[in-house]
């Protein structure tokens, strides 16, 4: 009998995927050699895709990594609002997002470059996404809160700043990240060894908190 099998049809890429592989990639150029050093066609290469799909989702090689800084800062973001601190006692939930906090920069160095990256253009791709200004705000409105139920609470200390203290929360994570080489020279000490991080991790926790006692 003659074969009458239908061949198969080729699968379509899912466009979503495709964004996501882009995205993924990118952030390894961007955060490898940064925004003038990293090549739209080096990336296409990455994902077996062409520079005419990532201009059709991204518009330019701007629009790409401005996006790839949506898509980082909104990852922190997510993963302080999974948290639901307002089933937590004040000293805990601040104790929870702390800990997060520390956790996703040690696990994603490729952040701590890239906003390295932005620091050095002036934050000017950041003032043409103000998604992240957005999504910013809200870990501020979460400290805020936090810190209101604490001093209602007695258990902290009143009138402290929530940006403030956003940038004590984040400075030793992201410092002992984005200096791990030069502090490995000048120290001989790997600050990715599972001792040194669980070791910083405490620290940080325990020394915003103690700041916070009345």
């Amino acid at each position: 009998m003659p074969d009458t099998a239908v061949p198969p049809r080729p699968r379509l890429r899912d466009p979503e995927q495709t964004r996501r592989d882009i995205l993924d990639a990118a952030l390894a150029g961007f955060a490898d050699k940064g925004l003038s050093g990293a090549r739209v066609d080096e990336i296409a290469a990455r994902t077996a895709t062409t520079k005419r799909m990532i201009y059709y989702y991204f518009g330019s090689k701007e629009g790409l990594y401005a996006a790839v800084l949506e898509e980082m800062y909104g990852g922190i973001r997510d993963a302080e609002q999974a948290l639901e601190l307002e089933s937590l006692d004040p000293v805990a939930a601040m104790r929870r997002l702390v800990e997060v906090t520390f956790d996703y920069h040690a696990v994603h160095p490729g952040f701590v470059r890239m906003v390295a990256v932005e620091n050095i253009h002036n934050a000017r791709h950041l003032q043409q996404a103000p998604s992240v200004t957005q999504r910013n705000d809200a870990v501020i409105r979460t400290l805020r809160g936090l810190l209101d139920r604490g001093e209602h609470a007695g258990v902290f200390r009143a009138r402290v700043d929530a940006v403030d203290l956003h940038l004590l929360i984040n400075s030793f994570c992201f410092y002992r990240v984005s200096n791990r080489h030069t502090l490995q020279v000048i120290f001989r000490r790997d600050l990715t060894a599972p001792e040194h991080v669980a070791a910083h991790r405490v620290m940080i926790v325990e020394a915003v908190l103690a700041w916070l006692r009345p």
